[in-house]
């Protein structure tokens, strides 16, 4: 519950400070004294946009904190899934605004995001603004309504999970038809492509030797001429073995004179052994090496042939076209078998839509009972608001295809007048059928759920005299259930049953206008509710009416 409320340098305030208690309170003040500049306050503890130009004039920020009691709302889960301090007591939310745009959000003293502090906002506060009677011609919050009353969290849960399931099969699917679609399209591509380079039949390191072949084939003259020469310079008449078989024997005849001649011999003999198998290995490629044309043809139409297919399918490399017509025949393996990937996966689709239908009819079951009860419900509470033939209905219909929210769509159907259609609530109520259709929902709504503090804002518009009594009647009652309900209202009938009466008001200073708040004593509630039932002027009568809404008859005020 929302414990007290600061605000400085907010538009009209320079600094308000002010406490509220649990239960019912109400909250009056003229039009523009600025009950509408403190909900625009507390707008900015609920994570909403902050604007530069609501800073007071002068002044280098803003700033805003509440303070709320939270002990029995069960709000651990929060501040622990958001590395938050928590006290099992209290909470405080602040937010400050400088002029230069900057915005911070901190709950517990702990820097925030505007995110966590929304978030827990809504678990904290709820307010209802004259606008939000516009929310009931949204199918979305008349379905989120009866989720609250049918109070099937775990089951929508668990239906959104399985939906988003489901949803990422079909999109599987569909981008795997459209992959199999534009590959059959290139079937005939990929089919012509791999039988040329299978045709080809590449081999990887091919090029290298076929150039290698081709180069040799080229100068095969040249090459056997100087092959020839070089044996004849080694083994020839007068070449290198002659003379160095005879240099070794002339070393072995002097080494028994001369010793170290026969080292000499042992390493020219080395030498002579590694000569002879070099012309052995020249003479062999002397004989192997000829000039023959058709080989150099095909050679040469090979490599053309390699060149044309690296250039056509702009690879570097005979490695790059093999992988490549592996990529090809992969492709071409995967389109025969798309047929059934397609098959597989129109299985896992329609198995998760079976699964999301099932679960969509089982929130329809508990949608349908918290319908039957909100009708009986909402009749209970609108009869005594003046509509003693009213009919409310909710109205469940069946989508063809399901969303995130299920299979059912709901409409909120109403009549407040004896045998009359019933009809959209949005498009026939009037504005004070509309306050009372929303003040029941609220009530009806607060009993499902624990939410600490509801601010009403002018949720009486379009209403007077009883109705407005009733209707405070049952603020009242909802303010009795472990709940803290404010009112801003213009009616004296609801000011006087608030357990508490704050007043909102301008003052006239040097330096500009301010707006203030404070609680009302007793015999101020008296004097205020009779100007609300006066006017400016006070007469008598309106103070012992003020005295008599307010239940006290037996105590005198002096005007």
């Amino acid at each position: 519950m929302l414990q007290s409320l600061y605000i400085q340098n907010y538009a009209l305030i320079d600094k308000l400070d002010i406490s509220f208690v649990p239960g019912f309170s109400v909250i009056t003040g003229e039009t523009g004294a600025g009950k509408s500049i403190i909900l625009g306050a507390i707008g900015l503890l609920l994570g909403q946009r902050a604007e530069v130009k609501a800073i007071r004039n002068g002044a280098p920020k803003c700033v805003v904190e509440a303070k709320f009691r939270i002990a029995a709302y069960g709000l651990e889960r929060f501040f622990a899934d958001n590395d938050i301090e928590f006290d099992p007591e209290e909470c405080i939310i602040r937010r400050e605004v400088s002029a230069g745009g900057k915005s911070r959000a901190f709950i517990n003293d702990t820097p925030a995001s505007l995110a966590q502090m929304k978030t827990l906002g809504e678990k904290l506060i709820d307010v209802h603004s004259q606008h939000q009677n516009l929310l009931l011609n949204k199918e979305g919050f008349q379905l989120n309504v009866l989720d609250i009353l049918a109070q099937d969290d775990k089951e929508l849960s668990a239906y959104r999970t399985l939906y988003a399931e489901y949803k990422q099969a079909c999109r599987k699917l569909e981008d795997f038809t459209a992959q199999a679609e534009k590959s059959r399209q290139d079937e005939d591509y990929i089919r012509f492509q791999l039988e040329q380079l299978d045709e080809a039949g590449l081999k990887e390191g091919e090029q290298e030797a076929l150039e290698q072949e081709a180069e040799t084939l080229s100068h095969a003259e040249d090459i056997k001429s100087g092959l020839y020469n070089v044996q004849q310079l080694i083994d020839g008449d007068g070449g290198s073995l002659p003379l160095t078989k005879e240099s070794i024997q002339t070393l072995q005849a002097i080494a028994k004179v001369y010793p170290p001649a026969q080292e000499w011999a042992e390493r020219l003999d080395s030498c002579y052994i590694e000569l002879k198998d070099i012309a052995r290995e020249i003479s062999g490629a002397e004989e192997s090496v000829e000039f023959n044309p058709a080989r150099l043809d095909y050679v040469n139409d090979r490599l053309n042939r390699i060149y044309s297919l690296e250039q056509k399918h702009h690879a570097k490399s005979v490695e790059e076209l093999v992988a490549l017509t592996e990529d090809y025949r992969s492709r071409l393996d995967a389109i025969v078998s798309f047929d059934d990937r397609i098959a597989e996966l129109e299985r896992e689709k329609n198995a998760l839509h079976g699964k999301v239908m099932k679960q969509a009819d089982m929130l329809t079951r508990l949608r349908t009972q918290a319908a039957r009860h909100a009708e009986e419900h909402m009749k209970q509470l609108l009869v005594p608001l003046g509509m003693p033939n009213v009919r409310f209905a909710v109205e469940l219909a069946r989508r063809k295809e399901p969303d995130m929210n299920g299979t059912d769509t709901v409409t909120f159907l109403f009549s407040a007048n004896k045998n009359g259609a019933l009809q959209n609530v949005a498009s026939i109520a009037s504005g004070g059928e509309i306050a009372r259709v929303m003040l029941s929902l609220k009530a009806m709504i607060a009993g499902a759920v624990k939410l600490p503090t509801i601010i009403f804002d002018e949720i009486d518009t379009g209403v007077s005299g009883s109705i407005a009594e009733k209707m405070a009647l049952i603020m009242e009652d909802m303010g009795r259930q472990n709940r803290q309900v404010i009112s801003i209202t213009h009616l004296p009938q609801i000011a006087a049953r608030g357990i508490a009466h704050y007043k909102v008001y301008k003052e006239d200073t040097e330096t500009g206008t301010d707006s203030h708040i404070r609680k009302l004593t007793d015999e101020e509630r008296v004097e205020e509710i009779a100007h609300m039932l006066s006017g400016t002027t006070m007469t008598e009568a309106a103070v012992q009416n003020a005295r008599s809404l307010l239940g006290f008859e037996n105590k005198r005020t002096t005007i």
